[in-house]
């Protein structure tokens, strides 16, 4: 086998040595078993979510080597987790209802389309809200959600088994009452063009609490509503492809599953790239920590 003997004498010492990295496998598979969307984790949130709770932890946690080194050691235990599927969107454009004008700014051009500016430097801002549905064995449930620009929180979420313009309307109740900032702030509610959307109950409920509403540059772009159809698709990607079949389960038993993962796994443990590798509402806290303590300062 063109093998020195003292080769394989090494082999066989080396042979059921732990890992140099067990402690960190061991800490990654925790992460994982923590929610059961954890298993979609890529190199890359599992390398922020290592750092972050190295950052939290007084002592014993293993160092946290580089992002490169945490993905070979997940292709080595067949942890790397591969897309199953794109959603596509739902909303219709309304061609003969009074439109908005879009608020959020083109930022620059890629692949040669004109991309909009989702970046906030503040919570309750910006917003972005879309429509999706899931298929129940009591017929289809669509699901209305308002999320920040900030860092991605949901702020507002409804579902119901039609996608009335009240869906619409209830998800930003929702926000307004839970987030009383958003009232009079002069904050945008960006959307597509959906019917929903150019409703007058809709337009009169924005204008009652002081929101901005702005809406697609044109029908069909969707890369103009991109961060919230980003949203959905990895809320389908995490947690329904290939682990729930909803067609057969209950309504109100889906509705539980989607409460779950936006308003529990979404907004306070899902680790979000975009917000440096925290969950939205802990960049969120942060920021008014860090506001509080200049004020204080000042």
């Amino acid at each position: 086998m063109e093998v020195t003997r003292q080769g394989f004498y090494n082999y066989l010492e080396n042979l059921n040595k732990p890992s140099k990295y067990q402690a960190l496998i061991d800490e990654i598979k925790k992460i994982i078993a923590e929610d059961e969307c954890n298993d979609t984790y890529g190199r890359k949130r599992m390398y922020e979510a290592l750092k972050l709770k190295e950052s939290e932890s007084e002592s014993g946690f293993p160092k946290v080597p580089s992002e490169a080194t945490v993905r070979k050691i997940m292709l080595a235990e067949g942890l790397i987790h591969k897309p199953k599927r794109n959603p596509k969107g739902l909303t219709k454009a309304d061609k003969a209802a009074q439109k908005s004008d879009n608020l959020i700014k083109n930022n620059g051009v890629i692949d040669g389309k004109k991309q909009s500016d989702f970046e906030a430097d503040k919570p309750c801002e910006k917003t972005v809200g879309d429509i999706t549905e899931l298929p129940t064995a009591d017929g289809k449930l669509y699901i209305s959600i308002l999320a920040d620009c900030f860092d991605t929180g949901i702020l507002g979420l409804s579902m119901a088994n039609h996608m009335r313009a009240t869906l619409a309307r209830d998800t930003v109740k929702m926000a307004v009452c839970l987030h009383p900032e958003l009232r009079n702030n002069d904050a945008i509610s960006h959307t597509d063009r959906g019917s929903q959307y150019t409703s007058e109950l809709y337009r009169n409920f924005l204008e009652k609490y002081g929101l901005r509403q702005s809406m697609n540059s044109a029908a069909g772009r969707c890369h103009d509503n991109a961060k919230c159809e980003s949203i959905f698709a990895r809320f389908k990607e995490e947690l329904i492809y290939g682990r729930y079949d909803t067609s057969k389960m209950p309504m109100e038993a889906v509705k539980q599953l989607v409460w779950r993962y936006f308003m529990g796994y979404w907004n306070n443990r899902r680790i979000c790239s975009a917000n440096g590798g925290l969950p939205p509402m802990v960049k969120r806290k942060r920021y008014y920590e860090t506001r509080e303590t200049a004020q204080i300062a000042a």
